[in-house]
């Protein structure tokens, strides 16, 4: 049985008759005509940029940071305490991305340490092509069905430059963030100028979003690791929040 288009959503793709802004409205349309159950506090999708300007070793600074900062106290508790369910998208052009460790809930230390390794153990799947952050938002938010329990769902978008190739995320990013997604952002500087303020007009959107920048991959592990306490870690205010940290 087909969704019914909800009525914000309807307004929005009966605007445009962009392909791509269709194919966003049904991963929208998919987590509005879901069940929520509410027993997991909060599902977060890491989408992490493998296009052609991320060397191998900076993939690796990516991926090893990733696992670093899940098996950081403080995000370990917070995983846990949420209930989290994590997933995992490499992402590089329009065509190009894949998940690489589905859903898995959290719910233990042993949880959060399986989840940690199979993390720092993947492949990288491209080296040689464009950067589709459109196309990413898309892909990972269509993903989110088996997560529909989740009181809170979260795309955390990293990358080290813009977006030249496939939908344009500043409008993806306003239907997703329309049916309820939250879109944040870590912007890898070096490569790109002023990259924290394209992400914070054109990629974060919906409640209490953010953008927080990495002054190259270096420093990326730490960053991911304050950004992963910042964004599981249930926010009080209202709003968006898109102030930049250093």
């Amino acid at each position: 049985m087909q969704a019914k288009l909800a009525p914000n959503l309807k307004g929005a793709l009966m605007d445009t008759a962009c392909h791509y802004l269709h194919r966003a409205a049904v991963a929208a349309i998919a987590w509005l005509s879901a069940p929520m159950a509410q027993a997991c506090g909060i599902a977060l999708a890491l989408a992490v940029d493998v296009s052609g300007s991320v060397d191998d070793r900076e993939y690796d600074l990516q991926m090893g940071g990733i696992a670093a900062a899940l098996r950081d106290g403080l995000v370990a508790d917070a995983l846990i305490a949420e209930e989290a369910a994590v997933m995992v998208v490499l992402w590089s052009g329009s065509s190009r991305q894949s998940v690489v460790v589905d859903w898995q809930r959290l719910a233990s230390p042993a949880d959060v340490e399986r989840f940690a390794k199979s993390v720092e153990t993947v492949p990288r799947q491209w080296r040689n092509f464009s950067t589709g952050i459109g196309e990413a938002l898309i892909f990972t938010a269509n993903r989110f069905a088996p997560v529909a329990d989740c009181t809170r769902r979260v795309i955390d978008v990293s990358g080290d430059g813009t977006s030249n190739e496939g939908a344009p995320p500043e409008e993806i990013k306003e239907i997703l963030a329309a049916a309820g997604y939250v879109i944040n952002g870590l912007s890898i500087e070096g490569e790109t100028a002023q990259l924290t303020e394209y992400y914070r007009r054109n990629v974060i959107a919906g409640p209490n979003s953010f953008v927080l920048p990495a002054f190259g991959f270096k420093d990326y592990p730490e960053k991911i690791r304050r950004k992963l306490i910042r964004e599981i870690t249930k926010q009080v205010a209202q709003g968006s929040e898109t102030k930049e940290d250093g």
